[in-house]
């Protein structure tokens, strides 16, 4: 469906041509029927816009010439102009009389799509670099990015019926059956090769094979040709120097592949001992780097110029794709969100090859890895409105924790939320419901049941009461990490010392606030509060003044009690 636009006023036409032709406005003296089909054509692929017949270059009015007997009828130029095109683009044209002379003006909506002639071209608006708009030819791969800026379909579904003869690679589809075979869908493994890429929705009903064809099975030459905007690079830097840049076209499932081996020499793994518990720890996750490396082959926009870039510097693994998050993913839901791939066809390829698993969590897969390994989470802040970036880092392992998760995960299945949970409590000592939504984009009513959920497993311990109720590490899982004396360092002081702090304080100062009382005891200004009016109502203490300008004071002092 189209926008239409209203009408061209006259006085609007005089500030058009007033203002020359540009981006938006085309003048012609006179056009045959295909001329004007390719104009509306060139409008219609760039911003829309308008084109005014009778009108030379300079803007001078000189008059249309009549179309339809004596005059030049709208609608029937409407109706040339939807047959002339393909799919057929609806137009609001109408006709003006400025100074004594007949023009007509074609107001052309934005194609929601690719639009082209009835006869097969394709152009578009464009700017040359001097200002001067020109319609161009356009190329395959700028379609494909119109059709992925817009929204309009997976760009891998689009047809290349002129990708025939050599432009499948025969080793690449014996490549992708050898991995269905394996680890995949087994019945792909026996199929031919026609049938295998119609199973896979990368040819049409007519047969003929589409991008997706070409991504996943294509010589490097056909890519070239067909998707020129896809590379892959891999990458070593030491500080300014670069040890390993190699760049190439390559279908995906090779990609995939030859990605994810290529770090293998760059992730030695550390054997840890631990009591009689032996185990290794990498750099990074093997489980983290394939899923990470898959997403960035599979959900990367390939209408935009570009790299899937892999790069190793320092600590840090860094994994970059062209085109934002799919629509509706954010760096806040991450998590959360329902896997929604930007190219269907591509993502479905992969699971039924057995490259990525088939639930579509691969970015929670990213995350378990990494935190299974007491290494950091996973880094997407880098992210745009451009590109997806993922920075797996490296850093000191905790080797305790990671100790400590290998043991859990021999007996008790280990899942994200739990290892988000007990990296943060490790690090930060305490949690509140309240952070525990935010790490684990969820409700807060979730985020809470999760906590309690930990507490009856005896991994964590609860303390305070409703919105000042926070969570640490429990006892056990502090001697199981070696550090028995940061229990209770964490847990600090118990009530009895607290209601003893707080009254040796009220002696040698005379009185204290809710603040202090805070600082003091390491609790919460609600906590502080509820102590300090329990110490009132055991009449230990009595409050002078109200809410936030209150001191409580020693029972008996100034004639109390």
């Amino acid at each position: 469906m189209c926008v239409y636009f209203a009408f061209v006023t006259p006085q609007e036409a005089r500030q058009r041509l007033a203002g020359g032709e540009d981006y938006w406005n085309e003048f012609k003296v006179d056009v045959n029927d295909d001329e004007l089909a390719e104009a509306v054509v060139c409008l219609a692929n760039g911003g829309g816009g308008a084109l005014f017949l009778g009108v030379d270059n300079d803007g001078t009015v000189v008059g249309a010439r009549a179309r339809h007997g004596d005059l030049t009828d709208p609608a029937r130029l409407t109706a040339l102009v939807a047959n002339k095109t393909a799919p057929a683009h609806v137009v609001a044209a109408t006709t003006l009389e400025i100074e004594g002379k007949t023009v007509v003006a074609v107001e052309v909506p934005q194609a929601n799509g690719v639009v082209a002639t009835s006869g097969g071209l394709y152009v578009r608006r464009a700017v040359d670099v001097q200002g001067r708009p020109q319609c161009l030819p356009m190329q395959p791969h700028e379609a494909m990015a119109r059709i992925a800026s817009i929204g309009d379909r997976d760009i891998s579904t689009i047809p290349v019926p002129t990708a025939l003869g050599d432009s499948i690679d025969p080793l690449e589809i014996r490549r992708f059956r050898d991995l269905a075979g394996r680890q995949g869908d087994a019945v792909l493994a026996d199929l031919g090769d026609d049938d295998l890429l119609a199973a896979l929705g990368f040819t049409t009903v007519s047969g003929e094979p589409t991008i997706g064809a070409l991504l996943m099975f294509g010589t490097s030459e056909a890519l070239a040709r067909f998707v020129p905007t896809h590379e892959v690079a891999f990458q070593v830097l030491d500080g300014l120097d670069v040890r390993v840049n190699r760049i190439e076209r390559m279908p995906l499932a090779k990609a995939m592949v030859e990605l994810t081996a290529a770090v293998v020499p760059y992730n030695p793994e550390e054997e840890i001992q631990e009591g009689l518990f032996r185990f290794g720890v990498q750099r990074y996750s093997e489980v983290a780097v394939r899923e990470a490396v898959a997403n960035a082959l599979v959900h990367r926009n390939y209408a935009i110029t570009g790299q899937v870039r892999l790069a190793i510097e320092d600590d840090t693994l860094t994994i970059t794709n062209p085109g934002s998050f799919p629509e509706g993913i954010t760096t806040a839901n991450l998590l959360a969100a329902p896997p929604h791939a930007r190219n269907p066809r591509l993502a479905d390829a992969f699971k039924r090859a057995g490259l990525v698993e088939r639930t579509g969590r691969g970015i929670n897969r990213v995350f378990q890895g990494q935190l299974a390994l007491g290494r950091p989470s996973p880094d997407y802040s880098r992210s745009t409105s451009s590109w997806v970036e993922v920075r797996l880092r490296a850093g000191p392992a905790d080797v305790q924790l990671a100790a400590f998760i290998a043991r859990s995960d021999r007996n008790d299945r280990v899942d994200l939320r739990y290892l988000q949970v007990l990296h943060e409590v490790r690090t930060e000592r305490r949690i509140t419901s309240s952070r525990a939504a935010e790490l684990l984009q969820v409700s807060q009513d979730e985020a809470r049941a999760q906590l309690n959920a930990l507490v009856e497993r005896g991994l964590l311990e609860a303390r305070g009461e409703q919105k000042g109720r926070t969570y640490h590490l429990s006892a056990s899982v502090y001697r199981e990490l070696g550090d028995p004396t940061g229990y209770v360092r964490t847990r600090g002081f118990d009530p009895i010392q607290q209601e003893q702090m707080l009254l040796t304080y009220v002696r040698e100062h005379g009185s204290i606030a809710r603040r202090q009382a805070s600082d003091l005891c390491q609790l919460s200004p609600g906590q502080a509060s509820s102590l300090l009016r329990k110490l009132v109502k055991q009449g230990k203490l009595v409050m002078r003044g109200t809410r936030r300008v209150a001191r409580y004071e020693i029972v008996g002092a100034d004639g109390d009690g």
